[in-house]
């Protein structure tokens, strides 16, 4: 019973350090754009291949 003295802080710790972490990551633009960055490796850089084409 006495280890739920111990526990029970620690998991609200845990718990509040997650919390800050998220918040300071919305604050810090984290969030701002999640489509971008995942939808990139999708698609070749067609325009890069064409351009490297045309140059003599």
């Amino acid at each position: 019973m006495s280890i739920l003295l111990l526990l029970i802080p620690a998991a609200l710790l845990l718990g509040l350090l997650g919390m800050a972490c998220f918040i300071w990551a919305l604050n810090s633009g984290q969030f701002d754009d999640p489509e971008t960055a995942a939808s990139r490796i999708l698609f070749d850089d067609a325009d890069a291949a064409l351009r490297e084409r045309k140059q003599p």
